[in-house]
């Protein structure tokens, strides 16, 4: 089964740039793109189920510059 979910990401000022470019190379992550907003990044990922969507949701959180992030599975 696999699974799309889409990772809402606050960062902290001025290092939304390194957050970006390590979230990119993260395992699962397709595509990752700057917003404007109450957000400031946006990463979408495919993930073989729910142990994976928290697994990457965990190692975005541990990325220096992370301040929080809001999960969205596909339904």
């Amino acid at each position: 089964m696999t699974l799309n979910a889409c990772i809402l990401i606050k960062t902290t000022p001025l290092r939304t740039d390194s957050v970006l470019k390590m979230t990119e190379n993260l395992k699962c992550v397709k595509k990752v793109f700057m917003a404007y907003g109450r957000y400031d990044l946006v990463a979408f990922v495919e993930a073989s189920g729910y142990p994976e969507i928290r697994r990457v949701t965990g190692e975005i959180n541990s990325v220096a510059g992370v301040r929080s992030t809001e999960t969205l599975v596909e339904a």
